[in-house]
C-alpha cells in the first residue's frame, strides 16, 4: 500500500495551492504561525502541528501549512484502506464461522463459495477480495470532491479525518484479534459468548480511546459523533457487559486525560497574548465558551423548512463528491455494499449507518454557508467504505457465476479503475489549485486603490481573514486599517487591533471604552440583554457612536473605506449604514467605496484587477463556492459601478474601459452592457 499513498501525497502536492486561499486558511496560517488561539473550538492540536509544519524551510508559510493538510489527507486516505482491509478480513472471518456450522453436505454443496478465501484468507482469491476493495475504497475516498479540496488548503478537516479513520482503525482490528482468537480456540463469534483471552488486545482499545481524546482537539463535534458507532463494534464484540467493566472507565480516563492535556493549550496560548487570541480564553469560563463554541450555536435550528434546504443541499453534495450527478456510478456500489454488509456483516452494517445517522443529525440542524461540506465527512467516509463492501460483492459475483479463473481479476480491476476514475476524471477540474491565486489577489485589488493609511471597513470574512494573512505574515500594507466589523461585537477583537492599529484605538478609545465596557456586559449575561429593550438600544447606540468615531478621526488623516457589503448589510446593522450613506458620497474605486464628505468628483487611478483563474477557465468553481458566491459578484458589481460613476461625471472612456473589464469576467452582464452602450453612444454623440 506504500505506492499508492506516495501516489496520493504527489497527487495533492501537484495540486496544492501555492498561497493563502479564502474562507478560514489566513487566520488558521496566522494563529499557526504565531501559537495564537484560533476562533472556536480553537483546533489546539492542529494549531501545533501546523506550527512545526511551518518551520519546514521551504516555499512561502501558506505553502508550508498547505502541504500538511496535503500530507494528513494522504495519511487519511491510506488508513481507510486499512480499515477497509481490516473489514474484508472480519467479514471472511464470519463467513467461515457461518459455514463451519452446517454440515459436511451444506459445505461441499458451497464449494463455490468456499474458494472465495473465507476458508483460506491467504488463498488468491481470498487476498483479492481483501486487497481490491480496501484499495479501491481508499483510492475513492483520496479522490472524493471533499477530502481532496481541503488536501491543498490550510485547514483542519484532513486532519481531523484521519484521526477519525485511524481510531476506527484501532478499534476494527482489536475487534478482528479477538474475533480471530475466538476463530481459533473453537468458540462462537457472536459477542458475550465467550471472552477468555482476549483483554490481551486491548491495547488496540486504549490506543483508539488516546487517538479519540486528541481528536477532541481538532474538530471536536465530527470527533463526537462517531461514539454511537464506536460503542456499535464495541457492543457486537464484547456485548454489554464491556460497558459494566473497567475496560470503559480506564478507556474514558485515557480519552479525557488527552483532551484536557491537548486543550490546556488554549489558556497557555492566551496568557501569552498572541497576535490572534481569539476569545482570550483564560478562565474557566471562557475556556469553556471557546470549546463549546458558544457564539455559533445561533447557527443551530430543527425547523422542518431549515432541515429540508439543509438535506437537498446534502443530496446534491452527496451526489457530486465521488463522480457526477449523472453517472453515480460510485454511490450505486456503496448502496450495494451496504445491503452486501447487512447479510454478511451485520455489525459493519450498524457501525456505517450509525455514522451516517449521527452525522446527518448534526449537520442538517447546522445552518452555516461556508465549508459545510467538512460536517458530511463521516458520511462520505461510510460511503467509501460500503464502496468497498460494493467491489467486494461484484467479485462475489463473478465467482458465484463460475468464471474462468482470471475472471474476478478482471471484474476487480474494472470496478476499481472505474470508480476511481469517475471520481478523479470529475473532481479533477474543481480541486486543482495549482494556480490559485484568488485570494491573493482579492487582497492585492482591495489594496490597491486604498491609499497610505486608509480604513477600510468590512463585514466580510474572505476580506478581513486573508488580508491578516497579507499584513501579519508577508508584511504587506501595514499601513491600512483593516477592520471586521462582525469581530466588533467581540472583545477580544480590540487587543488585536490595539496590537495591529494602536494610532486607530488612540484616536477614538473613549468611544472604544464605553462600547467594551458594555459589550463585556453582554458576553457574560446575553441573556439579560435579549430580555430589555433599554439594554439593547443601548449596546446598539455605543457600537454606532464608536464606527462613527471611527470613520469621523480617521478621515481627518488618511481616507476611509468600506466594501460593498456592507450597502446590504442585516437589520442590526441598517442604521449605522444609513448614517454613512446620508452624511458621506461613496465613491467606487477599485473593489472598494471611498467616503467622500462632499458630493464632488473624486478622481483616483483606474485599477486594473488582476483576475487570474477567475476568467481565463485555468480554475472552475462550483455554484456554490464562496468565489461564485461572494467574489465575483463584487469584482462585477464593482466595476459596474465605476463605470456609472465615471460616466456620471462624463469620464466615458474611463467608464467604457470599466464596463469591458466586467463583461471579462462575466460577458452575460446586462447592466455593464447597457453601461457600455450609454458610454459608447455619449462619445459618439456629446
Amino acid at each position: 500500500m506504500l505506492f499508492p499513498k506516495r501516489g496520493r501525497s504527489i497527487l495533492y502536492s501537484w495540486t496544492l495551492a501555492p498561497t493563502v486561499t479564502l474562507t478560514d486558511s489566513g487566520e488558521l496560517i496566522v494563529v499557526a504561525h504565531g501559537l495564537g488561539v484560533a476562533h472556536p473550538p480553537g483546533f489546539p492540536l492542529w494549531v501545533i502541528l501546523a506550527l512545526l509544519a511551518s518551520l519546514v524551510p521551504f516555499g512561502n508559510v501558506a505553502v508550508r501549512i498547505n502541504f500538511a493538510s496535503a500530507f494528513f489527507a494522504a495519511l487519511a486516505s491510506a488508513m481507510l484502506t486499512l480499515v477497509v482491509a481490516e473489514l474484508m478480513i472480519a467479514a471472511s472471518y464470519l463467513a467461515a464461522s457461518k459455514r463451519k456450522k452446517k454440515g459436511a453436505q451444506q459445505r461441499k454443496k458451497a464449494a463455490p463459495y468456499t474458494t472465495v478465501g473465507a476458508n483460506d484468507e491467504d488463498s488468491a482469491t481470498g487476498r483479492l477480495l481483501v486487497l481490491a476493495p480496501a484499495l479501491g475504497a481508499g483510492l475513492l475516498m483520496a479522490f472524493s470532491r471533499t477530502l481532496w479540496s481541503y488536501a491543498t488548503i490550510a485547514e483542519v478537516y484532513t486532519l481531523n479525518t484521519l484521526l477519525i479513520l485511524v481510531i476506527f482503525f484501532l478499534m476494527l482490528r482489536w475487534r478482528r484479534c479477538i474475533m480471530a482468537d475466538r476463530r481459533r480456540i473453537g468458540t462462537a463469534v457472536e459477542a458475550g459468548k465467550n471472552t477468555l483471552a482476549v483483554t490481551v488486545h486491548d491495547n488496540f482499545l486504549y490506543a483508539a480511546a488516546l487517538v479519540f481524546g486528541l481528536a477532541l482537539g481538532v474538530h471536536h463535534v465530527t470527533v463526537a459523533l462517531i461514539l454511537p458507532a464506536v460503542a456499535v463494534i464495541v457492543y457486537r464484540t464484547e456485548g454489554p457487559r464491556f460497558f459494566r467493566g473497567r475496560r470503559l472507565i480506564y478507556a474514558a480516563l485515557i480519552s479525557v486525560g488527552a483532551l484536557l492535556a491537548v486543550y490546556t493549550y488554549l489558556p497557555l496560548a492566551a496568557s501569552r497574548t498572541p497576535v490572534i487570541n481569539w476569545g482570550n480564553p483564560r478562565s474557566l469560563e471562557e475556556i469553556w465558551w471557546h470549546v463549546t463554541g458558544r457564539q455559533y450555536q445561533v447557527f443551530f435550528s430543527f425547523t422542518p423548512k431549515v432541515m429540508a434546504q439543509q438535506s437537498v443541499e446534502f443530496g446534491r453534495m452527496a451526489l457530486r463528491e465521488f463522480g457526477v450527478f449523472w453517472f453515480p456510478l460510485p454511490l450505486a456500489l456503496a448502496f450495494a455494499g451496504f445491503g452486501s454488509a447487512f447479510k454478511r456483516d451485520r455489525t459493519t452494517f450498524w457501525f456505517l449507518l450509525f455514522i451516517v445517522t449521527a452525522d446527518l443529525a448534526y449537520a442538517l440542524s447546522y445552518y452555516i454557508a461556508e465549508d459545510k461540506d467538512a460536517y458530511y465527512l463521516p458520511t462520505f467516509i461510510s460511503i467509501a467504505i460500503a464502496a468497498g463492501f460494493g467491489i467486494r460483492w461484484l467479485i462475489q459475483l463473478a465467482v458465484f457465476q463460475s468464471m474462468p479463473v482470471g475472471r474476478p481479476y478482471l471484474v476487480a480491476a474494472i470496478a476499481v479503475l472505474l470508480t476511481c476514475t469517475i471520481a478523479f476524471t470529475a473532481n479533477w477540474p474543481f480541486n486543482n489549485r495549482r494556480h490559485y491565486f484568488v485570494a491573493h489577489d482579492y487582497v492585492e485589488n482591495l489594496l490597491s486603490a486604498i491609499e497610505p493609511n486608509g480604513l477600510l471597513l468590512t463585514l466580510d470574512w474572505q476580506v478581513a481573514s486573508p488580508m491578516l494573512y497579507a499584513q501579519e505574515i508577508e508584511q504587506r500594507r501595514r499601513d491600512v486599517k483593516i477592520v471586521d466589523i462582525n469581530l466588533l461585537r467581540r472583545s477580544w477583537y480590540f487587543d488585536y487591533l490595539k496590537h495591529a492599529y494602536p494610532g486607530l484605538i488612540e484616536r477614538s478609545r473613549d468611544k472604544i471604552d464605553a462600547f467594551v465596557a458594555d459589550l463585556k456586559k453582554w458576553e457574560h449575561d446575553p441573556g439579560a440583554f435579549a430580555n430589555s429593550q433599554a439594554l439593547t438600544q443601548m449596546i446598539t447606540a455605543a457600537f454606532e457612536e464608536m464606527i462613527q468615531s471611527m470613520v469621523t478621526n480617521e478621515n481627518r488623516i488618511a481616507p476611509v473605506y468600506i466594501t460593498s457589503d456592507l450597502l446590504f448589510a442585516d437589520k442590526r446593522d441598517s442604521e449605522l449604514i444609513k448614517g454613512l450613506s446620508q452624511n458621506y458620497q461613496l465613491v467606487p474605486q477599485g473593489l472598494v467605496f471611498r467616503l467622500a464628505r462632499d458630493r464632488n468628483f473624486h478622481d483616483s487611478r483606474d485599477v486594473h484587477l488582476q483576475t487570474r483563474g477567475l476568467a481565463d477557465g485555468t480554475l472552475r468553481f462550483e455554484k456554490d463556492d464562496v468565489v461564485n458566491l461572494k467574489v465575483l459578484p463584487l469584482y462585477t458589481s464593482m466595476l459596474i459601478n465605476r463605470g456609472r460613476y465615471l460616466a456620471l461625471f462624463s469620464q466615458h472612456e474611463r467608464a467604457i474601459a470599466a464596463f469591458r473589464q466586467a463583461l471579462a469576467i462575466n460577458p452575460g452582464l446586462a447592466a455593464a452592457r447597457q453601461g457600455l452602450a450609454e458610454s459608447m453612444g455619449k462619445l459618439r454623440n456629446p
